[in-house]
């Protein structure tokens, strides 16, 4: 750009004419005069015909490198056409000569297969992560030194999303399944990314290629399953939530998806939120109690239960089985591995020459880290071998498949395997409100698709709110003192009872039927006639009802417990008169309704000591502990008796003109002067600020012998300290504010 470059050096200039970068160095060597020159001749930028003769060439040495690269481009095409084209392969397959085979390693293999089986287990690819927990999963190195080499590393679930979306594990050779991107910035800069492809736009797929580790088949279904899990599209994944039919409920008035509202944390309903929050809500969309549609779907899914559930649940036993038999299979090759390392550092280390000491340490060294780690597999052997669970015969197994309704209410069936049992038959619910009857009953049609297409309606009563009959209320009332919530229950529903829906009772429904006609609850409800509760005696002998547990748990004192677990005490004047005796006869029980120990002549309490010297009673305590005051504590009520006379009363004097901190006739200034406290309370500041003015020397004192500053005053002094208030701004808006309240309070 100044000028003093003279000429500029190429083999051939032709080659960069159609760079950018190049153009803008011709353009500045023609704009300098300088000479371009390469091995055909000698080009002046200023000339047009040299500048002609720069773009032909140019443009026709582009046009070769693109002619080359398109023929790079097509063998590489035909190549991945038969299936030959060379690429990083995932874990679990290498190249051998010209085809892909599975991993010689069986560690490899078995545990590739693994993750498939885990997720064929669970359905879910951060499930088979938690398979994998603890375990560590195989790797080879694709290129490098270590090329070919085997890592172990902790499996993520981008990894397991990698290995069950990839289609060479389903034995198909697949090529262009990716499309690269350019992306302009807002700087103009360019990035250049990539992006997946359809399977249709995919340049190579060869099914049945190799050998695979699942089917073709069996891949589409995991994708088709790993989108079903996506919770913003398709049906909603199963989850713990307590309505079975969760995500696969519509509305059959405006056909959106319905979903779930909570009230109260613990009532759900169906409820179609996607149109209320569209305003979109057509003038039949409502929401349905989840537990009518749930039960309703429960007894047709049931109904519906084929023998094949016993083929599965046989199945599910064959895969548990299998599980563990992998597991051990892989930990046992884990070990056999490790002994094998373990085998050749022992064998480098004995054939090292005793001379190569140094190389002799490090074969050491590696050795016991290869013995480190077959320990190590070892003990992951034991622990897999004894975590497995012990199964059930496979006869009793297929009886209890047999039994799927008690197996549908077993507690130890969660709701998530519940959902899913759902979901192998039952493709979609829909719910459509069917008005009124004639007694002025609300009733829902639920509409069910089955997974084969089959559709079935059924009709259920849409429970609206009711009150609980007064007969079952005199009922829960007449047994409340002695019976708990789900004995009660029980006892309603065998008396024929219902609640004010027309359900069945329950614990819950007994509670809030308490609630809500206040009836007490069996800890809350009175004794029966000649029994006490532990609070109601403790109150009526005015002790603690620790002490009422004391004697009942040491056999002092009948009582018996309700089905409510709540004590009662039968109680009369025999058992009153046993209660006080055993008050009397205790050191601690009673105190506040026991008279106080009569004083003895020439003696006086700690209290007494206290009002007349004018300390504090802790002061007083003080002395008698240090063995200054002598006095004695009674038995019974334990309070400190002093013997008091006039050498007492003139010793205990002494002691208070030697203190301190008991003296106060010190913090009396003299005439003339006044304490920090008198200063205050007359200039309405605070404490802190006069210590301050003391500390920084704007205003004169003096400390006595006790401690206390004392401070000369006057006018001057006076008229001093008020300029420095006006000084202050913090000063002066606290003096502003006293006096606001002053009159305020005027």
């Amino acid at each position: 750009c100044l000028g003093g470059v003279g000429a500029v050096l190429a083999l051939e200039v032709s080659r960069f004419a159609r760079s950018s970068e190049f153009a803008r160095l011709l353009e500045l060597a023609r704009l300098t005069d300088t000479l371009v020159i390469d091995a055909d001749g000698v080009y002046d930028l200023a000339d047009v015909n040299d500048r002609l003769l720069l773009g032909v060439k140019g443009t026709l040495s582009e046009a070769e490198l693109h002619l080359l690269a398109s023929r790079l481009h097509g063998a590489k095409l035909a190549a991945a056409g038969r299936g030959e084209l060379r690429f990083p392969l995932p874990v679990g397959y290498v190249w051998d000569e010209d085809q892909i085979v599975q991993d010689p390693d069986e560690e490899v293999r078995s545990a590739v297969a693994e993750v498939f089986a885990a997720f064929a287990r669970t359905g879910s690819a951060f499930a088979v992560v938690g398979e994998f927990a603890g375990r560590v999963f195989p790797s080879r190195v694709s290129g490098g030194v270590f090329a070919g080499q085997l890592r172990f590393r902790k499996l993520i679930h981008a990894r397991v999303l990698q290995i069950l979306t990839s289609p060479i594990y389903a034995g198909a050779y697949a090529y262009g399944r990716r499309r690269t991107v350019h992306r302009v910035q807002a700087d103009g800069t360019v990035r250049t990314g990539s992006r997946k492809a359809k399977r249709d736009e995919w340049l190579v797929l060869i099914r049945d290629h190799h050998e695979g580790y699942i089917s073709w088949q069996s891949s589409l279904d995991i994708e088709a399953k790993l989108a079903a899990n996506h919770t913003r599209r398709g049906a909603r994944p199963p989850r713990e939530g307590p309505p079975l039919c969760q995500g696969i409920v519509h509305c059959g008035v405006c056909g959106r998806r319905m979903g779930t509202r909570y009230r109260f944390g613990r009532f759900c309903l169906y409820d179609c939120v996607a149109a209320r929050a569209d305003h979109a809500r057509g003038p039949g969309c409502r929401g349905i109690s989840a537990r009518t549609v749930d039960e309703a779907v429960t007894a047709a899914f049931l109904q519906a239960a084929t023998p094949e559930q016993i083929t599965r649940a046989l199945q599910a036993a064959d895969e548990v089985i299998e599980r563990h038999t992998r597991t051990h299979r892989a930990a046992e090759l884990a070990v056999q591995r490790a002994r094998y390392e373990a085998d050749r550092a022992e064998r480098a280390f004995t054939q090292v020459e005793p001379e190569n000491r140094l190389v002799a340490r490090t074969l050491e060294t590696r050795w016991e880290a290869k013995l480190q780690a077959l320990t190590e597999a070892e003990l992951a052997l034991e622990a897999a071998r004894s975590a497995k669970p012990p199964l059930p015969e496979r006869g009793r197994l297929a009886a209890i498949a047999a039994d799927l309704p008690r197996l549908w209410e077993s507690p130890a069936t969660k709701v998530k395997d519940r959902k899913r049992l759902l979901r192998t038959l039952i493709a979609d619910i829909t719910l459509l409100p069917a008005g009124d009857d004639q007694h002025g009953e609300q009733y829902a049609v639920i509409g069910i698709r089955w997974q084969t297409g089959a559709t079935q309606q059924i009709t259920v009563r849409r429970y609206g709110p009711g009150r609980t009959c007064p007969e079952a209320l005199e009922f829960i009332a007449a047994r409340s003192a002695t019976t708990r919530d789900p004995e009660l229950a029980d006892q309603l529903n065998a008396a024929g009872f219902t609640t004010g829906r027309g359900r069945t009772w329950d614990a819950d429904a007994v509670h809030r039927a308490r609630n809500a006609n206040g009836i007490p609850a069996p800890r809350s409800a009175a004794a029966h006639d000649g029994h006490l509760t532990i609070a109601d005696l403790a109150a009526k002998l005015g002790i603690s009802r620790s002490a009422v547990y004391d004697w009942i748990k040491a056999g002092k004192l009948e009582a018996h417990q309700t089905s409510a677990r709540r004590w009662h005490i039968p109680f009369d004047e025999t058992v009153e008169a046993r209660c006080r005796d055993m008050i009397a006869a205790s050191t601690h029980l009673g105190r506040a309704n026991r008279d106080f120990h009569v004083l003895c002549e020439g003696e006086i309490t700690v209290g007494d000591v206290a009002a007349r010297l004018g300390v504090s009673t802790t002061a007083v305590l003080g002395w008698i502990h240090a063995g200054k005051l002598t006095a004695h504590r009674t038995r019974v009520d334990r309070r400190w008796h002093i013997v008091w006379d006039t050498d007492v009363e003139a010793r205990c004097r002494d002691m208070i003109n030697a203190s301190v901190r008991l003296n106060r006739d010190g913090a009396v200034a003299c005439q003339g002067e006044l304490t920090i406290r008198q200063l205050r309370d007359r200039l309405g500041i605070g404490r802190g600020t006069v210590l301050r003015w003391i500390y920084e020397g704007k205003l004169t004192a003096h400390q006595t012998t006790q401690g206390y500053w004392h401070i000369p005053f006057d006018e001057t002094v006076e008229a001093h300290c008020r300029e420095l208030i006006e000084i202050s701004p913090n000063l002066r808006r606290r003096q502003q504010t006293q006096r606001t309240d002053a009159g305020d309070a005027v």
